[in-house]
């Protein structure tokens, strides 16, 4: 008993472009972005998919249905899947953020949340989705935090090497969710 995992990331966002941090902020994919997750849906097509559950932020959604449209798939948007929360951080050049991301681990960004509360988020999803989606496959669109989340908990990677390693793009993450 089990739900196969396919983890992605959003699409590449105007504020990724621009090298900015978004956190919880609403933006858009960039141009760029919505050919990638063009190409999402076309490494996936003709794979079995039961659900598409993207993060509640525009550039995660906007990811699934451009990749998944029409409602070839169903998409469920879950706000526990969202970026880390960077408070006062938010919209501060990535390099800034990736400086500050070993230091949070336990302790909040400012205003903000810690990549410990993260972990807490994604783990009652996770404990959801075992519940709820046993013997299906789903894709799971998030975000850089997300992905260290699931990492840990799902993939048993201590969270400070997950957080410690440098961030290598590619084209989907797959985990089984032993139920």
């Amino acid at each position: 008993m089990s739900v196969e995992i396919i983890f992605e990331t959003h699409s590449t966002s105007v504020d990724n472009e621009a090298g900015i941090a978004s956190g919880w902020r609403e933006v858009a994919l960039s141009p760029r972005g919505r050919n990638q997750a063009k190409e999402l849906g076309q490494r996936h097509r003709g794979e079995r998919i039961d659900a598409v559950i993207p993060s509640d932020l525009r550039r995660a959604v906007e990811t699934a249905e451009i990749a998944f449209p029409g409602g070839s798939v169903p998409i469920y948007p879950d706000n526990r899947l969202r970026e880390c929360d960077y408070g006062t951080m938010t919209g501060a050049p990535t390099f800034e953020i990736e400086r500050e991301r070993q230091n949070q681990v336990d302790s909040p960004f400012p205003d903000g949340e810690s990549l410990r509360d993260v972990v807490a988020r994604v783990r009652t999803f996770l404990d959801d989705l075992a519940r709820d989606w046993d013997g299906k496959r789903v894709v799971v669109i998030g975000h850089r935090a997300t992905l260290l989340a699931v990492e840990h908990l799902v993939g048993g990677v201590p969270l400070e090497s997950a957080t410690s390693a440098p961030f290598t793009w590619q084209p989907g993450w797959h985990y089984v969710l032993e139920v």
